[in-house]
């Protein structure tokens, strides 16, 4: 009689715990992963970038390793790893300009820049990431 008292509790308990665990998982979460490829740069297009920036007026307000008016090249680099999509929003930063990530005082545009140029100096720059 015990044996059958025992057996039933543990069916009872299996069964309710089986109903319970199918009302708990009512809620699906589903996640999206999106696969973000780096890519490979060539030595060649790191020395151009770093030529151009050499020559331009970037160098007023930037520095590669410390916070000058806006932020140093390396920290920008740490934020931001060497994709495609990067390349072209920050080429494209460079050239039209703009403020807010970094702070309030505006970056000036760069309209005479190409954008080959200006991902060139974008490579450079990310190329610093040391992580």
């Amino acid at each position: 009689m015990k044996l059958k008292l025992i057996f039933s509790g543990c069916l009872f308990i299996a069964v309710t715990c089986s109903n319970y665990s199918a009302f708990c998982q009512t809620k699906k979460t589903v996640k999206t992963v999106t696969k973000v490829s780096t890519i490979t740069v060539s030595k060649a297009d790191i020395a151009a970038g770093q030529l151009l920036i050499s020559k331009s007026d970037c160098v007023g307000c930037h520095s590669a390793q410390n916070k000058m008016v806006g932020p140093a090249y390396v920290t920008i680099a740490q934020t931001y790893p060497m994709t495609e999509a990067n390349l072209t929003a920050l080429s494209q930063k460079i050239i039209s300009g703009g403020s807010g990530k970094w702070g309030q005082v505006p970056m000036t545009p760069h309209p005479a820049l190409t954008s080959p140029d200006a991902k060139k100096m974008v490579k450079y720059i990310l190329s610093l990431n040391s992580k």
